[in-house]
């Protein structure tokens, strides 16, 4: 809760509690969890300015205060997700194979006023795993003053306008939710005529990384934290030109079931199975008019589903509303055929 104003020398500063131990090398001062600290330094800030930056602070926003990790996510439903936990509260941390595509995601997502941090990760890389999990708990973030009342934040002031709000944690500590949506489909062949080096790729990124990021990640999940699988409808009815990716699909329907109750009760673990979405990942498909006609037809709605179908399934999984849910995997296709 917002304490109040101090004037010093020509610099304001806001007091708020702190929610963790923290040490300022600036004044040699250690600052106690629950002890009053200075911790807003505001310069040339103007009074009105500042008034409603306060009246933004702590809106209530569902995912609010909490750490979001998803695999894949500077494009298509990997990045759709992470905008959706962001735009309601959350700090999200995005990833992706190239420096430059997870740079330019970001800029989009703190266009919006999200916070975010994007780390490169490929996700069958040892050493890029363990750096995605450590750069999560032990980050320098970019925040908003308007949401957070109650953590170090630095101010930069320039002609009176708020440029960035700076966040320096020693160490964050947690993570709340993990989003595995990295997932490849290198091949169209049939399964028999398939190359073992791809069946191997298969196998590796969509179903074996999972498990190794999230054992990666197990140890800083918080009590109520929850893990959501990206699955298909491919994984009910593996298509010709799926069929080893469905598979490996399927494998995510009771890699989740597994993982439920190996992690229950801290932990929740759910599932979505998108239908076709209209993304550079399945572009094969639904730039294709006659396949995406046929793809239409098939499903109840008549149409494509989009990203933001699928954040918001993934958004819903990760809320206090699906509180009672785990081990389930929710279907997000129109009313397409989707059961084993």
């Amino acid at each position: 809760m917002l304490k109040g104003l101090l004037h010093h020398h020509q610099e304001q500063y806001v007091c708020s509690h702190l929610r963790f131990p923290y040490s300022d090398t600036r004044r040699g001062t250690k600052y106690e969890k629950g002890k009053l600290a200075m911790v807003v330094s505001v310069y040339q800030l103007m009074p009105t300015m500042f008034n409603k930056l306060i009246k933004g602070m702590g809106n209530g926003e569902r995912f609010e205060g909490k750490v979001i990790i998803v695999t894949a996510s500077t494009q298509g439903i990997g990045f759709a997700i992470a905008e959706r936990f962001g735009l309601e509260g959350a700090s999200v941390v995005i990833s992706s194979r190239k420096q430059q595509n997870v740079d330019v995601a970001a800029e989009k997502l703190r266009a919006k006023g999200i916070e975010v941090l994007a780390v490169v990760c490929h996700v069958s890389n040892a050493q890029q795993r363990k750096n995605l999990i450590d750069k999560t708990v032990q980050i320098s973030f970019y925040w908003n003053l308007s949401k957070h009342q109650s953590y170090f934040v630095k101010v930069q002031i320039t002609f009176n306008f708020i440029l960035i709000c700076h966040l320096d944690l020693e160490k964050y500590g947690k993570i709340d939710v993990v989003v595995s949506n990295a997932a490849v489909n290198p091949s169209v062949d049939p399964i028999l005529k398939t190359q073992e080096s791809v069946l191997d790729k298969l196998w590796e990124i969509n179903v074996k990384t999972a498990i190794l990021l999230l054992k990666a990640a197990a140890p800083h999940l918080q009590k109520g934290s929850s893990v959501i699988f990206i699955s298909s409808i491919a994984g009910y009815n593996p298509g010709a030109s799926l069929s080893m990716y469905g598979v490996t699909k399927t494998a995510l329907l009771g890699l989740t079931k597994a993982l439920a109750n190996e992690m229950a009760p801290n932990t929740r673990v759910n599932c979505v199975a998108p239908g076709f979405v209209p993304t550079k990942f399945a572009a094969f498909l639904t730039t294709n008019d006659a396949v995406r006609q046929k793809i239409e037809g098939d499903t109840l709605l008549g149409r494509l589903g989009t990203t933001e179908d699928m954040a918001a399934a993934a958004a819903f999984l990760a809320s206090d509303d699906a509180s009672y849910i785990t081990g389930e995997t929710i279907v997000v296709s129109g009313g397409g055929p989707s059961r084993l």
